[in-house]
């Protein structure tokens, strides 16, 4: 099966770019695992048409452009920051 292309919002860059380096590759490396599978490993955030996925305690908050076979990562935080408006 081919991976799915990974977008990021520059929010989500951000976010990546300030994190300690190891916490950052293993959400790096668990996208790029989900991005073969992607139905298998986000779940859909109920009321909305975003898609989340658990990388210990951080989330990643992504569209799933499934035409286009394309994982639009619009937010990354920690668990209890990550729904606060």
């Amino acid at each position: 099966m081919t991976p799915w292309r990974i977008n990021w919002s520059s929010d989500a860059a951000r976010f990546l770019s300030g994190m300690e380096r190891g916490e950052a590759r293993r959400i790096v490396a668990k996208l790029e695992a989900a991005s073969r599978e992607p139905q298998r490993h986000f779940s859909r955030l109920s009321g909305h048409d975003d898609y989340k996925l658990r990388v210990g305690d951080y989330r990643v908050i992504a569209l799933l452009m499934h035409s286009e076979k394309t994982i639009f990562v619009e937010k990354i935080s920690h668990r209890k920051n990550i729904y606060k408006k």
